[in-house]
């Protein structure tokens, strides 16, 4: 009973006003009028009793997750350790108190790093991602997967006319070998057209030297944007 008077008292605002009428809740969760009240008014409180107790059990649950749970996993926590309460009650409390998770920012691995030894390499695309015909302008990138064995890295090749992804390669690091295998099985699939673009970021294994050389030799133009910026954002 106890934990629905708790829930009709959580819709009091700070104007000390109740979003719905007392009434009504009261109808709603099958309890008295009354029977609220006379457990809102009892000596001390009993209510605020409660709440003083909730809190300590809140901050001690919030303080032992590095303040980075909300007030449905400290409910939760709550619940593991005997404590029946309402999950609207926690987070009114918790609002109360101040009490913000922080998340901590996921991690994110940077493959973008650029050779700071290669020459300049010139942007022939200019955010223009369309093409009039297939095999005359690709974009490449390369991301990663956890898996449960560690990270797989995914090299693609996307021919701009048909948004197509014309070749991948995967392996477990993202050397320039990577690369080569994805552009030349590109090249196997695809009829690409003399001098034909291909895009990439300025990461440090699409600017080498190596690379370079293997688009020359299929007859590629080397074509980068800025480095760490969305091949499809130019």
């Amino acid at each position: 009973m106890s934990e629905k008077y708790e829930f009709i008292e959580t819709m009091l605002t700070s104007f000390e006003k109740y979003i719905y009428p007392v009434t009504l809740m009261c109808l709603w969760l099958s309890v008295s009028r009354s029977g609220f009240y006379d457990w809102r008014s009892r000596p001390t409180s009993a209510a605020a009793a409660r709440r003083g107790e909730l809190k300590l059990l809140i901050r001690h649950v919030f303080d032992g997750s590095d303040q980075t749970y909300g007030y449905r996993r400290v409910r939760a926590d709550l619940g593991r350790a005997g404590v029946d309460v309402g999950l609207e009650l926690v987070r009114r409390l918790m609002r109360e108190m101040g009490l913000v998770p922080c998340q901590p920012r996921p991690f994110r691995l940077s493959l973008t790093a650029q050779d700071a030894n290669q020459p300049a390499i010139a942007d022939l695309v200019q955010r223009d991602f369309t093409a009039t015909a297939p095999g005359t302008k690709m974009v490449g990138d390369i991301t990663y997967i956890p898996t449960w064995e560690g990270w797989v890295y995914l090299a693609t090749v996307i021919d701009c006319y048909s948004k197509k992804v014309v070749a991948y390669a995967m392996d477990d690091n993202y050397k320039t070998p990577l690369i080569t295998i994805a552009i030349r099985r590109a090249a196997r699939n695809e009829q690409l057209a003399p001098g034909a673009i291909f895009h990439t970021d300025r990461g440090s294994n699409y600017t080498s030297y190596e690379f370079g050389t293997v688009l020359k030799n299929l007859d590629l133009r080397r074509s980068m944007g800025r480095t760490g910026i969305c091949l499809l954002t130019g």
